[in-house]
């Protein structure tokens, strides 16, 4: 039987290979993790369809692979067979992962069948890897023909603007990654300015330090190359992509607002000391999150969306709450599904649990999807304030910078309080200036007295 690499969710059409946990060889049983592979969104494990023996790995680590493309092949009680039709399902909305033994969450959404045509829309490869339907065996020397010896190695999009302007690509030194050619490459020699000496990074002799973007080893400052270049795939290429969509396609305003956070900080400190809180992390993010969800019940039109395709703004009742989330991969965003819902014990563990599944890297595609509303916290990071970029399709991002004790008026006097800072930018076609300084006005108030917005709410 043949394994297909299943969409796990959103129609991604591509992973990457992370971590092979089986090899050519390995008999395994109904459910047992085979694969780590990364999509934009997330890392997910991928459960054996089948019980049988390992023949055929179809890829190796690093390599990018199409979806609905050959993962895996097995022997199932005799010789192995072609791909068989298996029903896909996709995930809902709303979905809850269903557990399996241990606590481990059954993350594979479905098992992967080829579309009518057999086709997808791309493939990306690492580094001049070999093809997905490479077994993964020692690589066995050949000699390289002529053509392939001498093919210029490019990126199509070069390859298209190299041809329109009449370049013979084989007559160029590349000083892209590995001698790949660039387009400034291309571009100089249309200008006839002399081609620049292809960029060799040399290996890095001093201590590595791993990057928190990319979830790689880059070489230090002091002992490494000159120049490093970091491959724009994954959570990073998500990211820059949503980042531009948003910036470029939604008119960006925002308001900001100091507060007196004391009584927060307070109610906090307060509730940490009781008996049956004691395994609840409460933080003061935990209070902005109930304080937006609030302001969202207040003002629904925050919660919404444009549908410029449709000429219509999607006002939603239920509130899926976004965290930004600092990780090891890079800028996730996993929301909580009906935020709005939860008390304070409700949210402090949702937080909790969103928080450790992203350190962990196992947070869901479905768990990224559908967000409504996003809190981005750099208040950790000792930042005062910050003006963030919507996620597309939201119509409202609230930033909170840090709570510290500062100089605050109170009844005409001078005394010291703890004071934070929030701003929020919002999608200006459909959240006008008025109701967005309702929103963060509420927000504010709310958290300068929580005790009575709980009670009152």
């Amino acid at each position: 039987m043949i394994f297909l690499l299943p969409d796990v969710g959103e129609g991604l059409v591509e992973a990457e290979i992370v971590t092979w946990k089986v090899k050519v060889g390995d008999v395994v049983t109904l459910n047992q993790p085979l694969v780590d592979i990364e999509t934009a969104k997330a890392t997910v494990e991928l459960p054996s369809p089948y019980a049988g023996t390992v023949v055929t790995l179809h890829g190796n680590v690093g390599d990018v692979m199409e979806v609905h493309k050959p993962l895996i092949t097995f022997e199932v009680g005799g010789a192995p067979s072609a791909p068989a039709a298996v029903v896909t399902e996709e995930p809902e909305a709303d979905a809850k992962p269903a557990a399996t033994g241990e606590g481990r969450e059954a993350v594979l959404v479905g098992y992967g069948v080829a579309s009518e045509e057999g086709v997808t829309t791309r493939t990306r490869r690492r580094n001049g890897s070999p093809p997905a339907s490479a077994p993964v065996s020692p690589p066995v020397p050949v000699a390289a023909s002529p053509a392939s010896a001498l093919a210029p190695r490019s990126t199509p999009p070069v390859r298209l603007y190299a041809k329109q302007n009449g370049v013979d690509l084989a007559t160029l030194s590349g000083t892209g990654r590995e001698g790949l050619i660039t387009r400034d490459d291309v571009a100089r020699a249309l200008s006839g300015a002399p081609a620049l000496a292809p960029v060799r990074s040399a290996p890095a002799t001093g201590p590595t330090t791993t990057s928190r973007f990319v979830g790689r080893e880059l070489a230090s400052w002091a002992t490494g190359p000159q120049e490093e270049r970091i491959p724009v795939k994954g959570v990073l290429r998500s990211m820059s992509d949503a980042m531009v969509q948003s910036a470029f396609s939604a008119p960006h305003a925002a308001v900001w607002v100091r507060f007196d956070a004391t009584k927060t900080m307070e109610l906090l400190a307060s509730l940490k000391r009781r008996a049956n809180l004691q395994d609840v992390r409460l933080s003061p993010l935990t209070m902005v999150a109930l304080a937006f969800c609030d302001a969202a019940r207040n003002f629904p039109g925050i919660n919404s969306s444009f549908d410029a395709a449709a000429g219509e703004v999607i006002v939603r009742r239920s509130v899926n709450l976004g965290i930004a989330a600092d990780t090891p991969r890079g800028l996730i965003v996993p929301n909580i599904k009906g935020a709005d819902q939860l008390d304070l014990v409700g949210m402090a563990r949702a937080l909790d649990v969103l928080t450790e599944k992203a350190r962990n890297g196992t947070t869901t595609p479905n768990e990224m999807y559908a967000t409504t509303l996003t809190i981005t916290n750099v208040g950790p990071f000792g930042v005062d304030a910050a003006v963030p970029i919507l996620p597309p399709g939201t119509g409202a991002i609230l930033a909170v910078g840090q709570i510290a004790k500062a100089p605050w008026v109170v009844n005409d006097e001078v005394v010291v309080r703890f004071v934070g800072e929030i701003a929020m930018s919002f999608d200006h076609r459909q959240v006008d200036g008025a109701m967005a300084s309702r929103v963060l006005s509420h927000v504010a108030r709310y958290l300068e007295d929580p005790a009575a917005a709980i009670i009152a709410g």
